[in-house]
């Protein structure tokens, strides 16, 4: 039979610790100590004997009993024993870091081994001594004490005050949990702000190991010195400086206005625990909410308070960790000590040059250190999470936002520096070294002639049974340009081209350009208001039509050229390439797009833009090769460019496709043609073609699909790189304010993404800036707003100055006289290997309980989910100040599970961004330009959302009347007694509104943690049903004491 084992039980440091830490080699408390002078390797032996006999945690080991979670402290006497090496005086500090590995690779044997290590290494001057500790025994604090101790022993100083036993204090400790707990900690909700993410962060899920490292970032003394300055000027410690720097490298870096940070404290806040030996270091949460216009000082008084009032709850707090401690941690964390220099003892000193001290997990961890006047700051990172690349850029980043803060502590922090010199260079010009020479041809008509001259009997157009040679269409074109010289058109003239999609489209649109002027597509399918809008704003004088469309032309004042019925007459022009003053900065088109007013506006395309797509597409899309392009969409939509203009600059050939049923007559063409050039589409429209034509079907049909228009996803194109891998297909971005494309993406065919698709990188002469409101670049994997500059910029809008200026804007980076830059209102972020990202529109950002939210960012991370091809994020105001979010998913599999996805999304992005309510839908409504047309999202009504538990009704009085009061607050018809008041759409706010119901309903105090804990309406019904006979007993028991009092005093009375 086993004797009785006798031990301590942990502290709740060394508890959660012991969780947390499994079979990980990294949580270690270790110190090179360099001893300088004449040492007396014997005295140092006793010194640090009577140290380990003062201090039991030094000698303590642990045993675990089987089926118990944590052990017990066993304290033991021990003879310290030193292992002697020699090294020479060649070492370095790589050397030493190595040696501290190895001691912590070596295998603990908890219950029977010493846990405490010492090696003395020899040089030939000078020694070092290593010491080495698991952290279950030591923190940062505690080696400081113990070199202090071992330097008075070793001279044999008495040290009169007896030492607080860690086994006490851990007593202590735990006796405190157990006493009423404070509701402090309970007033900050930190569950939805432990998932911040670092740009480059890898997913932390269960199997992920802890792999701490570090690197080191000297401050210099002249800038110490400023921020020494500014720290007395504002009354406030260079501590709470330094933790404002990097609370707000840490929100410009995640884009969180809300943010959680471990605050490291040592736990010695009495002054009879300063000297004690043991794990008393713990990281406290605080909370923070940070807004653009804080000014710095402002701020960091504002932290200074915050961090001395947690400062003071220290001992009553604790992580609760029974259930996947791997993820009770702070994701960042900061610390700070001012470091003793040397410890003299007689002819010898003491002096810790190298620690390794590592008492929780984390993502990053700042450390800053003072000593001698020197400022040190150590950035500590999970190597399985971060790169070191990335925690350089990081630390150069703490270094720039020092600087600029030392010139001005009073700025507001959003106009804080963080970027460092080699970040700005990359993200100004290194991202965008672009520069080609330009076109030899100022105009595209000028190009069209002399591709007509090299191949003039080749097929340039196609439509049914039509067809006309290179000849025959310039021919055609010339002499429609001559006409309109004879109706006096001259440059930058706007001309109406409202015709249907045939050969007399093309020959319209290119008599027009060569004719001068600038064409203006209106396509037959707008409505009369918009088509009449377009008229009236133009003032064009002009209008090419056909004579089926003369009576829907809504406008005064215009002469009307039918080019069906007027033919004749054009016919009689001269057939030679007319000659005009035509330059590149003249306007070849001008597009109507739909404007944030309700109106449209027009958009000014000279041809030096144009001529600069043209030029880039034909080459980086091949399209000399292959058969040719397909035109299948709208002139009105400026994608149809590539498709239509492409291929007549090569010698290729263009076939158009009939006006009706666009997309079936597309899928129909390309089940029966080849090798065709390109193809160019929406996503959308990708998708839907996918799902007309079979896999055998889609094979070498085209040479490339060029997609653009809307956000790409995975999803719209694994089926083509499945069953046509020999495909190319390319993400194009491009406002039409920056003709077609300026951005672009190749996906790789081997390559199975997630979520959405990059838009890649800068086509040629084209400058991508992401920036923040003052047009400052952001650092790498922040998100900000695309401007976009070169030579593919509009002119402006017609008729619009305000907005014109509004929108271009004085470039900033470039030395051209009079350059501009278009503000997208684009969310983007650059990855660090220079591919942008699409995040959605600023237009598109909602803020939910205080969040600003990207509704973009919650649609990529659903579209991670296997389970959902597609989906919509909108938000719905229910009330006022309550705001919800509706995700519309349109599923790729029937089997689905919405637990199951939110636990996922509760990995990827903060609670608050969970949308409240899912909705399926068998497919995403669509314009007629192949977009999602979110006015056709339908509106969730008072049901009860899809969820994993079967519908359950209320079974008693009061679960009806919990049941009554959720649905009053959720706005839900129905509810079931197992439905999770989260997965209803609950949040935390919604939480203090059913506890005062509650309270009004039931006269019963229900807490805010309950309702985390038991966020169903059975449980719940079972917490009011106990309270409520709690309140019946003592109300009986306080009755028959009333009784009892009546009864003696009656008796006093006889």
């Amino acid at each position: 039979m086993q004797s009785q084992i006798q031990g301590f039980q942990l502290s709740p440091q060394q508890q959660r610790l012991w969780l947390l830490q499994e079979n990980n080699h990294t949580y270690y408390a270790q110190c090179a100590i360099l001893i300088e002078g004449n040492l007396d390797v014997e005295l140092l032996r006793s010194a640090l004997q009577k140290v380990v006999n003062r201090h039991e945690i030094l000698r303590t080991n642990f045993h675990r009993a089987w089926g118990i979670k944590v052990p017990l402290q066993l304290i033991k006497d021990e003879n310290i024993s030193i292992n002697i090496q020699n090294l020479g005086d060649n070492y370095c500090e790589v050397d030493i870091s190595q040696l501290l590995q190895q001691a912590r690779l070596n295998q603990l044997h908890w219950e029977k081994e010493p846990l405490l290590c010492v090696s003395l290494i020899n040089l030939s001057v000078n020694k070092l001594l290593l010491i080495s500790l698991p952290a279950l025994c030591a923190d940062l604090t505690t080696l400081h004490n113990l070199v202090r101790e071992l330097a008075c022993c070793y001279t044999d100083e008495e040290i009169t005050d007896e030492p607080l036993q860690y086994a006490d204090i851990a007593a202590w400790q735990n006796e405190l949990l157990t006493e009423a707990k404070t509701t402090y900690w309970q007033q900050p909700d930190i569950s939805s702000l432990k998932n911040l993410q670092l740009v480059s962060e890898k997913l932390c899920t269960e199997n992920s190991e802890f792999e701490p490292q570090f690197i080191n970032l000297p401050i210099n003394n002249d800038l110490l010195e400023k921020l020494k300055l500014i720290a007395d000027k504002y009354q406030v410690p260079l501590n709470g400086l330094l933790l404002t720097c990097w609370q707000i490298l840490l929100w410009r870096l995640t884009g969180k206005s809300n943010l959680l940070l471990g605050i490291g404290v040592d736990g010695r806040n009495y002054e009879e625990l300063k000297p004690a030996l043991g794990l008393l270091t713990k990281y406290l949460p605080l909370v923070c909410e940070l807004k653009p216009d804080f000014q710095f000082n402002e701020l960091m008084s504002q932290t200074e308070q915050m961090t001395n009032e947690i400062a003071e709850w220290q001992e009553s707090f604790i992580w609760e960790v029974e259930h996947e401690p791997q993820f009770s941690f702070f994701p960042f964390c900061y610390e700070f000590a001012d470091l003793p220099t040397k410890y003299s003892a007689g002819n010898v000193s003491f002096s810790i040059c190298q620690r390794y001290v590592c008492t929780d997990r984390f993502k990053v961890k700042l450390s800053c250190f003072t000593q001698d006047n020197t400022l040190n700051a150590e950035f500590h990172y999970d190597a399985s999470l971060l790169t070191t690349e990335a925690i350089q850029c990081l630390a150069e980043q703490f270094q720039s936002l020092l600087t600029s803060v030392s010139q001005n502590p009073e700025a507001a922090i959003k106009r804080l520096d963080v970027l460092s010199q080699r970040e700005r260079e990359q993200l100004l010009f290194k991202f965008n070294d672009t520069q080609t020479p330009l076109s030899k041809y100022e105009c595209v008509h000028h190009w069209f002639e002399e591709q007509c001259a090299t191949t003039p009997d080749r097929i340039a157009v196609i439509f049914g049974e039509q067809q006309l040679t290179y000849h025959q269409l310039n021919n055609r074109a010339n002499q429609l340009a001559h006409h309109l010289h004879s109706l006096k058109i001259a440059p930058d003239t706007l001309i109406g081209l409202y015709v249907e999609r045939s050969p007399l489209m093309l020959i319209g649109l290119l008599g027009i350009l060569k004719a001068g002027a600038a064409y203006v597509p209106i396509d037959p399918s707008y409505l009369p208001e918009r088509q009449a809008y377009i008229f009236r704003d133009t003032q064009t004088p002009l209008v090419l039509t056909q004579q089926s469309l003369t009576a829907n032309i809504l406008a005064d004042n215009l002469k009307v050229v039918c080019l069906d019925r007027d033919w004749d007459l054009i016919a009689t022009q001269p057939t030679e390439n007319p000659v005009t003053s035509t330059t590149a900065l003249n306007l070849a088109y001008v597009i109507y797009t739909s404007g944030s007013t309700g109106e449209p506006k027009g958009t000014l395309i000279p041809h030096r833009g144009l001529v600069n797509y043209l030029s880039w597409a034909t080459q980086a899309y091949a399209v000399a090769e292959g058969t040719g392009t397909l035109v299948h969409s709208s002139l009105g939509f400026d994608l149809t460019i590539t498709s239509l203009f492409t291929p007549l600059l090569v010698g290729n050939q263009v076939e158009l496709l009939p006006e009706s049923h666009d997309l079936e007559n597309l899928a129909t063409t390309l089940k029966e043609r080849n090798n065709l050039s390109l193809v160019k589409l929406t996503p959308s429209h990708l998708k839907l073609l996918s799902q007309q034509l079979s896999p055998h079907q889609v094979a070498e049909r085209t040479r490339t699909f060029v997609i653009g228009g809307e956000n790409l996803t995975s999803e719209n194109i694994t089926f083509w790189q499945d069953f046509a891998p020999e495909t190319i297909l390319v993400n194009e971005y491009g406002p039409t304010e920056t003709v077609v494309g300026c951005c672009i993406y190749q996906v790789p065919t081997n390559l199975h993404q997630s979520g959405s698709i990059p838009i890649g990188k800068a086509i040629a002469n084209t400058q991508l800036y992401v920036l923040d409101e003052y047009l400052q670049p952001v650092p790498l994997g922040v998100i900000g707003e695309l401007y976009i500059g070169g030579a593919g910029l509009a002119r402006g809008y017609y008729n619009r100055p305000e907005l014109t200026a509004e929108k271009f804007v004085p470039h900033p980076y470039s030395n051209e006289p009079g350059a501009r830059l278009y503000k997208t209102g684009d969310l983007v972020k650059f990855r660090p290997d220079g591919l942008l990202e699409f995040l959605g529109r600023i237009d598109e950002q909602v803020k939910i309980r205080g969040f600003r939210i990207e509704l973009g960012e919650i649609e990529s991370a659903l579209l991670q989910y296997p389970a959902i091809k597609d989906c919509v994020v909108t938000v719905r105001q229910e009330a006022e100040n309550d705001q919800r979010l509706i995700a519309y998913i349109v599923l790729q599999q029937s089997s689905f599970s919405i637990g199951n996805l939110k636990k996922i999304l509760q990995q990827q992005i903060p609670e608050y961004m969970i949308p409240s309510v899912f909705i399926t839908l068998k497919e995403l409504p669509l314009t007629a330009n192949g977009k999602v047309n979110r006015q056709e999202l339908p509106s969730p009504d008072q049901v009860r959302p899809e969820l994993d538990e079967f519908y359950v009704a209320p079974r008693n009085s009061i679960e009806e009347k919990i049941a009554k009061i959720w649905a009053q607050i959720l706005k839900l018809e129905r509810i079931g007694i197992h439905d999770n008041f989260f997965d209803l759409g609950g949040h935390s706010l919604l939480i203090t509104q059913v506890i005062s119901r509650l309270r009004d309903v039931f006269d019963v105090e229900i807490f805010v943690q309950q309702m985390f804990e038991t966020p169903t309406i059975a449980d719940l019904a079972l917490i009011v049903t106990q309270k409520l006979a709690e309140q019946t007993n003592a109300e009986i028991l306080a009755q028959a004491l009333a009784e009892l009092d009546l009864l003696e005093e009656h008796k006093n009375q006889l």
